[in-house]
């Protein structure tokens, strides 16, 4: 890339559009140029105040823009055809999770970004989170031996009534449910932290409030090494006002229990290359996050703008969450909707 400013454009303006502008353009090497969004109201908004151009659909933008990249933030049920359309245009994309619905899809556009040279990232944010990074670390360098077992938990209070059947968050169609709009993330930790499961099964999905998608999810995981592991997400539980993740990892030598804000490593054996004793070990987010040069929502959300926007300079392909993380992701929870259909056959 030359000096000159990165140019992006924004396609969608919704919650996480706009956070991630705000983010982006906290860069002095960077420009936001365009934004897409239905929306008039904020089309007009963002015109007068954030000083960008406004497009009602994505195909103007590209065709009218020089862009260098974008950043993709529409329900995922649309991001197949927008994707397909950045990809001809040869512009890096960064999209929010789960990416698309279906693994072929997300595998399709993998290899259509990979044959052009095309930087991706996918917005699983808890690879950033200094936590679980260190819980990466510490796997990594077999601090607590060979992993036996593992929890992957997460919990909110996303729908905690009678949500209808209007908006996004009610079909699976348009990327709706627990499993595709918070699981997901729980999910992609599995990915990040432990690995691709071999087996997925005993897959439960349960309705609390919704009509049509789940709202509770559980399911258990097997890996060819001998390693185990569930999972358990909630987005209906009123005793957690923000959505909260929670993972537990059993090894020969201890165990790890993590959160966003801290994690509690217990160890047979003190290890003084991480200067850590036997016994209990608390290790709070103070003592491990980076600064963010620009603080909205969490440091997580600045370190993987961040770390997109670099690594689109660099011209270096290898993000820490592609395009081909973002399909095995869904690879996963397609295995563990056909798991449940399966179940419920088996016991009607």
């Amino acid at each position: 890339m030359t000096d000159n400013p990165l140019r992006i454009g924004i396609i969608g303006a919704g919650r996480m559009g706009v956070t991630h502008q705000c983010i982006i353009s906290s860069r002095p090497d960077v420009k936001v140029v365009a934004i897409v969004d239905p929306s008039v109201v904020v089309t007009k908004m963002m015109t007068k105040y954030a000083g960008v151009r406004a497009y009602k659909d994505y195909s103007s933008m590209l065709q009218k823009e020089a862009l260098d990249a974008v950043l993709v933030c529409t329900p995922p049920a649309a991001n197949h055809e927008i994707l397909s359309a950045v990809a001809e245009s040869k512009l890096h994309a960064f999209v929010e999770k789960p990416f698309t619905l279906s693994a072929g899809s997300g595998r399709e556009l993998a290899g259509m970004f990979a044959a052009r040279g095309l930087v991706t990232q996918v917005g699983y944010i808890n690879r950033f989170n200094d936590v679980f990074m260190k819980v990466r670390s510490f796997l990594d360098d077999g601090l607590i031996g060979n992993v036996v077992r593992f929890r992957s938990e997460m919990f909110s209070s996303t729908v905690i009534r009678d949500p209808g059947e209007k908006g996004w968050r009610t079909t699976h169609a348009n990327g709706g449910g627990a499993v595709y709009e918070m699981a997901s993330h729980a999910i992609d930790l599995i990915h990040y932290l432990i690995g691709k499961p071999d087996y997925v099964g005993g897959t439960c999905m349960s309705k609390v409030f919704s009509r049509n998608v789940e709202d509770i999810v559980s399911s258990s995981f097997a890996y060819k090494s001998g390693t185990m592991g569930s999972i358990y997400v909630n987005w209906s539980d009123p005793t957690f006002r923000k959505p909260t993740n929670k993972f537990e990892i059993f090894g020969e030598h201890g165990k790890i229990q993590a959160d966003q804000h801290g994690m509690k490593v217990y160890l047979n054996r003190a290890s003084a290359a991480h200067g850590l004793n036997a016994g209990w070990n608390q290790l709070y987010i103070t003592d491990l996050f980076n600064p963010a040069p620009f603080y909205l929502r969490g440091v997580e959300f600045t370190a993987q703008i961040y770390d997109f926007v670099d690594h689109v300079k660099r011209g270096d392909t290898n993000t820490r969450c592609s395009f081909s993380d973002g399909a095995d992701a869904l690879s996963i929870i397609e295995t563990m909707f056909a798991d449940f259909e399966n179940t419920r056959k088996a016991i009607a």
